[in-house]
């Protein structure tokens, strides 16, 4: 299941209009990769808790910003109800 919820990140952050040819669970979000801003963190953050019914708290944000789409995609699976726990 991580291995979608990484495909889902990459879509929206090209939805968002960030370059993401080549990007892959190994890319970072902060300057060494995307290079997203506090606010692109807070709308990909939003998206993501839309798709699949996770939140994110404050604390959480400044946490996303420094992971990388595999970490990201392993935290909402351990969170996310929809997906039940269960990893690929």
């Amino acid at each position: 299941m991580s291995a979608q919820v990484v495909a889902f990140t990459i879509e929206a952050l090209r939805q968002m209009n960030f370059d993401v040819d080549g990007a892959d669970a190994d890319t970072v979000f902060g300057p060494a990769g995307v290079d997203l801003d506090s606010l692109a963190v807070a709308e990909l953050a939003l998206r993501v808790e839309d798709a699949y019914g996770v939140k994110f708290g404050e604390e959480d944000m400044e946490r996303l910003a420094i992971m990388t789409l595999g970490e990201l995609a392993a935290d909402v699976v351990v969170r996310s109800p929809a997906l039940d726990g269960a990893s690929t």
